[in-house]
């Protein structure tokens, strides 16, 4: 989005202020007294989109019109508050929309780590229970008149390229995990009750952006107000669609939101076949589609896709978009209208998809202190269980890169009473506001890595680098001087949003300015260990550090939240067993020479020396590898349980089409089937995986089934491999954990052809769980009639 809100440091002082009273918020519509009290759109007995439909049937056009926006106004003479679609709550309720404001008796919202951090956790549970806290807050805050009840959260677009400014809003380059955690966030927020679906009553709605192949903001004079996305079926269908269809399918948001760019020369907000044909129809959207802010006036003005303001209301409209932020279509609808470019059953069919919505939240149901979530006020925002949620979700973002053995132990976790005085430095040492990157609000408080530290050891600061640009003239010489005096060294150092942030793509992946000059400076003179931790959304090119032997740890703690000090501080004295692994392939700096941020190909193109993207598909060499994470113990992997063979059915008159065939052993045999064309429902592959820690601390781990198929007709440019299942595991140490986990076939083990189509492949397939590989053969039943 456009608007960008920078966060600003709360006051401690202010967290009194929570325990406050805030006076009860109006009703929105069909209050008791009210003016509509007896009309069929205020009886709650009645199904919500007939009274979504009796509500807009009595609207004018120019009240209509007025509603096809995210500043929604007033219908006064029934009864109808105006109100502000436009909040967010990425990782917390934040004010970078207009409909959140904090003050008064909501000075701040808990700030959870940064979602690129978040998906280091590979904890799906660790994903919904963030989302639960969120919607207590943002409901809370709604009650008090300080928020919306519709947030445009989460951001799920694949991090496709490591220079993306807002890589760091998403949960990373996998599909599969992106995916997962699409649902499980959206489950979190919305929470579902009441009814099934589009019938279900939600606490808030949530909104998946930002549809579709939307990841890249400016780079090398390209911005995405002008850019023509051009990619194949195949990669819409493998990677850039699969989380938004969990998002619908699976998470049953409420909301998606098309993307400014065009797909192969049509804006996605004019593109029928998108909206209508993929998100409501394939997908069974039971929702609204909202624009991102002014994409249909970036689409006329910027892109010259229609001649007229008109076309441009018409191109929109009938490709299925419900809202606009913006006021594009306040403003030229009518004129559309008088055209004959757009018709009024357009318009209906477009408000009754959000007036839908407002009920299922009920917004139409009269006295908001009435209905269930009523009671969220002041005392649940910022409580103690979500700042201790906040500060164990920041532990799990912790990825441990490195940590060197000496002759009896490796480095880390360091011990409080051997090391008398630790010198912190580096330009993210007394990070706080960084700490929460963007999309954020006004933190409860905050820790910062040097208070996090003091907490285990004395500590002595200086800087190193007064900024994170670390340009010119910077007290390197006292930060040399801090670790040739102490006892170890702690190097808080990264990127922030100055460097990597919504219109801000990176132009490099090294650290900027002078910090690797202030790490290898450090490193030769500490007389005692040194550890690295980064901030930072993107990967990062730390060869040097990595390769440095004086460097003995790195940590990766992306952007923690307001609790990541103390979480860091946690991990390197060992009061926490990190567990996270990296979602993202972190590239060396060359890999930039060979990608152009504008080839949207996923896929290595040999003849043409370009490389492909993601672990899915690039094969060179990589800082640290997509799933590197280490820890203060070690773990290893048994199979309990996996079929070797598996067969599939075919669906009614499909089957009879192969009558009397073995399709496996025929003539001409069929190497993949159809995933349409199968019987999908329960066809999964059950895999008991045994975890033991066979190291002397209690931790988590992480198991992860990565699938590879056999070569198919059809199914060219299938992934070298897909992570195609994950689970989180604590085991004490010594002891055993089964993971129990289902492959669903048609889903994981299928691949997409070059026209889109998804194929299940006939034959051997591979599951490769950490140093295991299981083999299972797929064939096909034996048809005959």
């Amino acid at each position: 989005m456009r608007r960008l809100v920078l966060a600003v440091l709360l006051a401690v002082a202010a967290a009194a202020a929570l325990a406050g009273t805030v006076a009860a918020r109006p009703a929105f519509a069909c209050a008791p007294r009210g003016p509509a009290a007896s009309l069929p759109f205020c009886r709650q007995s009645l199904p919500l989109r007939a009274r979504a439909r009796d509500f807009v049937s009595r609207l004018t056009r120019a009240e209509k019109v007025r509603l096809l926006v995210n500043n929604a106004a007033g219908v006064p003479r029934l009864g109808v508050a105006g109100y502000e679609w436009w909040s967010e709550a990425l990782h917390g309720v934040s004010d970078t929309g207009p409909g959140v404001r904090f003050g008064g008796a909501f000075p701040g919202a808990t700030a959870f780590p940064q979602v690129i951090g978040a998906a280091a956790s590979f904890n799906a549970s660790l994903w919904e229970l963030v989302g639960r806290a969120v919607s207590d807050e943002a409901r809370a805050m709604y009650n008090g008149g300080r928020a919306g009840l519709t947030f445009w959260s989460p951001n799920v677009n694949i991090f496709r390229d490591p220079r993306w400014g807002r890589g760091q809003e998403t949960p990373g380059e996998d599909p599969a995990v992106a995916a997962r955690y699409a649902a499980a966030y959206v489950r979190g927020l919305q929470q579902p009750y009441g009814g099934r679906h589009g019938r279900a009553r939600l606490k808030l709605a949530a909104c998946c952006k930002h549809f579709t192949a939307y990841d890249l903001d400016s780079w090398g004079g390209t911005d995405r107000f002008h850019f023509n996305a051009v990619v194949s079926p195949q990669d819409l269908e493998d990677t850039f669609n699969v989380p938004f269809r969990a998002c619908v399918a699976e998470g049953r948001a409420a909301s998606v939101m098309c993307s400014y760019n065009q797909v192969n020369g049509v804006p996605t907000c004019a593109d029928e076949g998108f909206l209508r044909g993929t998100i409501r129809g394939k997908w069974g959207l039971e929702g609204y589609i909202v624009s991102d802010c002014d994409s249909v006036d970036v689409f006329y003005r910027d892109q010259h896709y229609t001649r007229t303001t008109e076309d441009a209301v018409a191109a929109t409209l009938r490709a299925g978009l419900d809202l606009d932020c913006g006021p594009f279509l306040a403003q030229y609808t009518e004129s559309a209208v008088a055209q004959r470019k757009v018709s009024d059953a357009d318009i209906d069919a477009a408000v009754t998809n959000t007036v839908t919505v407002q009920m299922r939240l009920g917004m139409f149901d009269g006295d908001p202190a009435a209905q269930p979530f009523g009671h969220l006020g002041p005392r649940d925002v910022c409580t103690p269980a979500h700042q201790e949620l906040a500060l164990e979700a920041a532990r799990q973002t912790v990825v441990l890169l490195k940590n060197h053995r000496g002759k009896h132990r490796a480095v880390l976790p360091l011990a409080p009473a051997a090391h008398r005085a630790i010198a912190v430095v580096g330009p993210h040492a007394e990070a706080t506001v960084a700490m929460i990157g963007n999309y954020a609000g006004k933190a409860c408080r905050y820790t910062t890595p040097l208070q996090g530290i003091g907490r285990y050891a004395q500590t002595v600061h200086q800087a190193g680098c007064t900024d994170v640009a670390c340009q010119g003239n910077q007290p390197i010489a006292a930060a040399v001087d801090a670790a040739r005096r102490a006892d170890a060294t702690i190097v808080v150092a990264g990127l922030d949003q100055k460097v990597e942030a919504e219109g801000l793509d990176r132009t490099s992946l090294l650290l900027p300015g002078r910090q690797a000059e202030l790490i290898s400076a450090v490193a030769k003179a500490s007389k005692g260990p040194v550890i690295l931790v980064l901030l930072s959304g993107g990967p990062i090119d730390i060869a040097f550090a990595q390769n440095d032997r004086r460097i003995a740890g790195i940590l990766w703690a992306g952007y923690p939240g307001q609790a990541g000090g103390q979480a860091i501080a946690d991990v390197i004295f060992g009061q926490h067993n990190p567990g996270g692994k990296l979602p993202v392939t972190w590239y060396p700096q060359d890999y930039l020479h060979k990608v152009p941020m504008t080839n949207m190909e996923m896929r290595a193109n040999p003849a043409r020396g370009y490389p492909g993207r993601t672990y899915r598909f690039y094969t060179g060499p990589t800082i640290h590898p997509f799933g590197h994470g280490l820890s203060y113990t070690q773990f290893t992997h048994s199979l309990a349980h996996a079929p070797a063979q598996l067969t599939v059915q075919l669906s009614g008159h499909h089957a009879s089409a192969f009558s009397g065939a073995s399709l496996v052993n025929a003539t001409r045999p069929v190497r993949a089937v159809r995933v349409a064309h199968a019987r999908c429902d329960g066809l999964t592959i059950p895999v008991h995986v045994d975890v033991r820690n066979v190291g002397d601390r209690d931790g988590a781990h992480t198991v992860l089934v990565y699938h590879a198929a056999p070569q198919a007709a059809g199914t060219a440019g299938a992934p070298a491999r897909q992570l195609v299942a994950f689970e989180k595991v604590h085991v004490p140490a010594g002891s055993v954990a089964r993971v129990e986990m289902g492959i669903d076939v048609c889903d994981g083990l299928s691949v997409a052809d070059r026209n889109g189509v998804r194929r299940i492949p006939v034959g051997e397939h591979s599951l490769m769980i950490g140093e295991l590989t299981h083999s299972v053969t797929l064939g096909v039943e034996q048809l005959g009639v």
